[in-house]
């Protein structure tokens, strides 16, 4: 069983550039798919970016140039930096993990993090 654990949300200012971590109880960055996904009260929970197991990165289209996905295999630990944040931002950020798929749908992912909430205002 994979746990993903999340940090780094809070509050933050407009225009803020905060950074998401995600740590897991076990090394799975180097053979896992990994991704992050963002949920708002009352929609679906939607794909920001994902990364391979060889470091190959998508983003969705409405993400791409301010939100970038990254990991570090060595320390265990997936990254989700987050530039020039505005009001519309605010959601709960999900980690996710699948040995086996790599997309952006929830269907995708077998594991996940109980999320941390970022507020933009």
């Amino acid at each position: 069983h994979v746990q993903l654990v999340e940090s780094g949300g809070g509050s933050v200012q407009a225009g803020g550039s905060p950074r998401l971590s995600c740590g897991a109880a076990e090394n799975v960055y180097s053979n896992y798919c990994m991704a992050w996904f963002r949920q708002v009260p009352g929609k679906e929970r939607e794909g920001v970016a994902s990364i391979d197991s060889d470091g190959v990165t998508r983003h969705a289209d409405s993400m791409k140039g301010r939100f970038t996905i990254s990991k570090d295999d060595a320390k265990n630990t997936l990254y989700l930096q987050m530039n020039s944040l505005k009001p519309e931002n605010t959601a709960m950020y999900y980690c996710a993990a699948d040995f086996f798929l790599c997309g952006l749908r929830m269907t995708d992912f077998a594991y996940w993090g109980q999320g941390t909430q970022v507020t933009v205002s």
